[in-house]
């Protein structure tokens, strides 16, 4: 159990941590997928093959979750695409307990994601999560990625927070490298990211299947 007492913020991030990362493996490896070989007359594979390259390409840059660079570079609307599947938006079951446990006992709540900002408010007003943070952050507000060091020191400049006093859950070690690099007391692994794939275990960092792991709810 974390000792919330010592700490004054909480940074949480999106996409596999409160929201279950189905609905984002999904829409890149099939779905997008599908509607490409579609569009472009190839095999489902064949298509998977071209726009998996292309993802590695861009991946820890903000291309990477950009969904208007993504619409240019595949032809496709991939926003209208994602509203297609608005179904499969939904959050780890133990996250509103969590959000609901942190907000109410007074420590600074704030979302900090890779994720776009249209992307971000769909996910949000689907599962009416906005509440909850006192405020809220994408790559594309800050104008990096959080696995690069410039993300943190730009937040810093946004949000009146000591790292020394802070907890960052995330699904993605690179980040939370990056995090501790930084300063972050105490970066959190969220190990199991998505209802579909096996839980992960860090060498790194403290990590967790459930919040109901740091904390009594």
């Amino acid at each position: 159990m974390i000792a919330f007492d010592e700490i004054s913020t909480i940074l949480l991030d999106m996409d596999g941590t409160i929201l279950d990362k189905y609905f984002d493996d999904y829409f890149w490896e099939i779905f997008l997928p599908e509607r490409y070989a579609e569009k472009e007359g190839l095999s489902f594979s064949e298509a998977q093959k071209i726009l998996f390259n292309m993802y590695k390409a861009e991946e820890g840059t903000l291309n990477w979750t950009d969904i208007d660079f993504w619409s240019l570079k595949t032809g496709i609307d991939i926003f209208t695409l994602k509203k297609q599947l608005t179904h499969l938006i939904k959050p780890h079951p133990d996250a509103e307990d969590f959000l609901n446990f942190i907000s109410s006992n007074g420590k600074k709540v704030y979302l900090v994601t890779n994720a776009h900002n249209k992307v971000m408010n769909l996910k949000l007003e689907k599962t009416g999560f906005a509440r909850y943070f006192h405020k809220t952050f994408t790559s594309f507000d800050i104008g990096y990625p959080k696995e690069r060091l410039e993300f943190w020191h730009k937040l810093k400049e946004c949000i009146d927070f000591e790292p020394e006093k802070t907890v960052f859950v995330d699904d993605t070690e690179e980040i939370l490298h990056r995090a501790k690099s930084f300063g972050i007391k105490m970066p959190i692994l969220r190990g199991l990211s998505s209802s579909r794939s096996e839980p992960r275990k860090s060498n790194n960092f403290l990590t967790i299947n459930s919040f109901k792991e740091i904390i009594k709810i």
